[in-house]
Parts: C-alpha cells; structure tokens; sequence
C-alpha cells in the first residue's frame, strides 16, 4: 500500500516539474529568446531600433519622451507638431533613420512613412494585416465595431453599416445638422451681444464637444437623442481613461482585477450597453409580411433595415446581433462626434490666425449661401471651405498613427517580416514631411489642395487623414458635411481670432486635441 502511494505522490511530483518546466520554456521563448530572434532578422535586413529590455523593452524610455514633450505649452504658435505628439519617433528616426523598429514590452513595432509601403498594407495586401486587437478600455470605448474586426466578420460589418453612410442617406441629415448648430450659434449670439468691444472669448473645444455630440445624437438616433446625450458623457470618460492607458505597458489579464479604476470602467460599460440595448429594443417592433422594412431614416434605423434584410436574403444567417449592432452605435457615437469636433476646432484655430483666409470662406459662404441655412447643394459648392478642411486635416489629423499586424510571416517591400509584427504607419509625420509637400510642409496653405487632395503631394497615398484602402474610414463624408454645416454658419454670424489666452499644446487623446482648450475670441458680422 505505501509502495502504491509513493509511487503516486511521484507520479504527481513528476507532472507538477514537467508542468512547471513547460511554463519556464514558454516564458524564456516569449520573453528571451522571441525578442532577441525578432532583432536578429531585422538587423540582418539593415533596420535598426534600440535594443531590447527585459519585459519592458523601450516602454520606460517612450514614456519618458512623452511625458517631458508635453509637459508644458509650445513656444511659439507652429505646426511643427511631430516632435511633440510623437517625440520616440522624432528621436528614434534621426538616430536609427527610416524605416525603424522599437519595442512595446516583448513586442516588436515597425514604424514607417514611405506611401508605398502604406499602401502595400492599406489596400494592396489588406488582408494578411488585421488591425491590432485593442486594450480593454478602448474595446469598451468603441466595441467589436468595424474599428477593431477582421476578416468576415469585418467584411459583414461593413456590408451593413455601409449604407447609413451613402452619401445620399447624408445629404437628408444636413437640416438636422443646421437645426443643432443653430441652437448653440443662437447661445453664442447672446453671449457675444452682452460682451464689450473686444467680443467675446468662448473655449470652442468643449463647444464642439457638445455640438457634434448633440448631431450625432440626432442624426444616429433620432428620438432616443437624449439617451444618446447621456452615452456621450459616459464615453467622454471613458476616451480620457483609455488615452491614459494608451501610454502605460498593458499586462494581460490586469483588466479582471477589481481596482477602483477598472470597477469605474465596468459600471459605466454596463450603463452605456443598457442605454443602447434599449434604443435598439424600442425599434424591434414585428414588420408584417410582404412589408418593405423600415426601423427609421437615421444612422441606427438605415443600419438595423440593412441589417434586417440581410438576415432575409440569402445570408439569412449573416446579420448582426443585439450586441453587434450595439457595438457599431459605440463606434460610430465616439468616431461621429470626435473625429469632427477636432476638425472643427483646429480649422477654426488656423482661420483665426490667418484672417485672410476667413475672409476668402465668409466671401465663399455669402456668394454662395447668403443669409440662408445651407443645405447639402449649398454645401458641396464650397470649393475653398473644402479646400481648407483638407489643409486642416493634413497638418492636425485626428490620429497620429494607424496600427497593423501581421497574421503570418509576411515581405513588405524589401523586408521580411516575422508573423505578429505591429506595424505603425506614422500618419502625422508623413503628412508634415517635407519630402513629400516641400518646404512649405509645416504651413497652412489650403491653395495646395486647389486640385484633387490625391494631386496635393507627390504621391497619392501620403494625404490619408481618413485611412485608404477597403478599411477607410465609412463615416468621412459625414464628417465633412458636418464640419462644412457647422462652419459655414459660424461665418456667416461671427469674424473669429485667437485669444491671449491660448496656450498651444497639441496632444494625443486617442485623437488630436488641444491639451489646454481653444479659446477664441469672437464679434458679430453683418452679412
């Protein structure tokens, strides 16, 4: 009998070291050998990047970048902004050249800015590199929506939500754009009435925030847009964790521990999964047979019909779920009021120091719509407010950098690359190089994109503000008709300049921001 349980307790000893010694192998591959491998054939191909660091590697030194970049306001009032939202990159390039690698922890980034290159992953091989699986707070932030999916479930996701965003469908919510920027123009009008001879100063930031969140509001979900107002709040909060996040070494699992932060993040994920849940509950109402189908005429209810008639046809098991379309609303809530409220304010920031130009668009805007409310004709013969906008978008893009990864093995160019390697294409410097738009890089001149924004540079692909490729941004035309609604009334109610008050500091918050707000000053003008 003791022969039998010794022979058991060995057994067992045996298992537990052979278990153990497993787990030692598999971090010494992953955390020692993979790393020191990855250098390896990226020497011998001539890139170069700091060396790795155990665990950690070029996190500390990345951090520390970012960190002393945005300590405190620029200098001067320049658009010379790489050295400051991407100062790793600024460094490491002039060190190491182009393209570069460095280290996020054990993994291995690429970072380049050649348009060819960009383009070999955006559109000629799009499918072999998937977008980068997110951090869990920006997971809750945007959902599984067309942001963050691959493959077919990616390609079912844009078959559906493609056609709330044709250009059309669009045209019809420009009166319900107005209707929102007239209300909050009206609230300037009297703060601007009741102010001296010097106008009035107003932090046009936190305005846009909450105009373009009152659009989306509407536009997405019409009678729930109050409900959709409190979603806004809710991602607001969450943006601003997970930007924070996005500069911190993320380890696995450490989202599951119930830390006052992460407690924070589930309770207001719970609550906006709840509020969307029942937007789209309250449209699930039965549809007769042999009746065409129809949930509404905004975002959410042009989605949920193609979604319907999706799961009608052929592909009757193809359609979204509850959870899926949940998911998009996130997307589309956070990507639809921020993406635009930056433009905004960064457009009006540049008219504000070049006066000229805000009386080329006020000409524009008068010739063309005069005292009347633009509608989406209107709008789309605005040429040099088009014009501007691009410029806008080329020197503030609302994302520095597009991330990718490869599912496998794959050549890029002239490189091999090892499977799992993220590649980060740098959005930014790529726009602000002079190697592709000439000395004149770094200043605002919209005249540049007086042709087609794919002739404003030397190469198609170095202007994509909105990506490029089957993966470009679905909502871009939204985007800009609501910045042209919006700015087209500013001008025709408001001359604009920059208060003393502004501190110029541009940083990243998972988009383009001004740290310290934008306050302008502004006047009443008779049309």
């Amino acid at each position: 009998m003791e022969l039998g349980i010794s022979s058991g307790v060995e057994i067992l000893v045996a298992i537990g070291v052979i278990f153990l010694g497993g787990i030692v192998l598999m971090l010494f591959r992953d955390l020692i050998w993979r790393p020191f491998a990855v250098y390896n054939v990226y020497t011998k191909q001539g890139l170069r990047g700091p060396s790795y660091h155990f665990l950690t590697g070029s996190v500390p030194e990345y951090q520390e970048l970012m960190t002393k970049a945005c300590a405190e306001p620029m200098k001067e009032i320049s658009h010379d902004i790489v050295p400051r939202i991407m100062p790793h990159y600024h460094k490491w390039c002039q060190i190491y050249g182009e393209p570069f690698f460095y280290w996020y922890g054990v993994q291995s980034r690429l970072y380049i800015a050649e348009p060819e290159l960009i383009k070999e992953v955006l559109f000629n091989k799009f499918g072999f590199y998937y977008k980068n699986p997110p951090k869990p707070l920006v997971l809750a932030l945007l959902g599984r929506g067309l942001g963050v999916t691959n493959g077919s479930q990616w390609a079912k996701h844009r078959r559906i939500v493609s056609p709330a965003f044709n250009i059309d469908k669009l045209k019809t919510m420009v009166k319900r754009m107005a209707s929102c920027t007239l209300s909050i123009l009206e609230k300037w009008q009297e703060m601007v009435t009741q102010a001296d001879s010097y106008g009035k100063e107003i932090d046009v930031h936190s305005e846009f925030r909450a105009l373009t969140a009152d659009i989306i509001s509407h536009t997405a979900f019409g009678t729930s847009y109050n409900e959709g107002k409190e979603v806004f709040e809710f991602q607001r909060e969450l943006q601003t964790m997970a930007a924070e996040a996005e500069r911190s070494l993320f380890i696995p699992g450490s989202q599951y521990i119930p830390t006052s932060k992460n407690r924070y993040a589930w309770r207001i994920d719970r609550r906006v999964k709840e509020i969307l849940k029942g937007i789209i509950q309250s449209r699930l109402k039965p549809i007769p047979e042999g009746t065409d189908v129809d949930y509404g005429n905004d975002l959410l209810g042009i989605m949920m019909t193609a979604n319907k008639r999706e799961m009608s046809g052929i592909r009757r098991n193809l359609g979204m779920t509850i959870d899926e379309i949940m998911d998009e609303c996130k997307t589309f809530f956070f990507a639809g009021h921020d993406t635009t409220s930056n433009l905004l304010t960064w457009t009006v920031f540049l008219l504000s120091i070049n006066p000229e130009w805000q009386e080329k668009l006020r000409d524009e805007v008068t010739n063309v719509c005069g005292t009347d409310i633009p509608d989406a004709d209107m709008l789309g013969r605005l040429k040099l407010m088009s014009m501007v906008l691009y410029e806008a978008l080329r020197l503030y893009p609302p994302g520095s950098i597009l991330t990718r990864i490869t599912y496998k093995e794959m050549k890029l160019g002239s490189f091999a690359l090892p499977k799992e390697t993220r590649v980060v294409m740098a959005i930014l410097a790529m726009h602000h190089s002079k190697k592709f738009w000439g000395e004149d890089a770094r200043m605002f001149r919209p005249e540049r994109f007086s042709g087609s924004a794919a002739k404003a540079s030397i190469h198609p692909n170095v202007f994509i503000p909105f990506s490029t490729g089957p993966r470009s941004c679905v909502g871009q035309h939204f985007a800009m008709l609501e910045a042209k609604t919006v700015l087209s009334m500013i001008l025709q109610r408001f001359s604009f300049s920059l208060s003393p008050a502004y501190r110029h500091a541009p940083i990243a918050m998972l988009t383009l921001q001004p740290q310290y707000g934008m306050q302008i000053i502004f006047k009443s003008v008779e049309m």
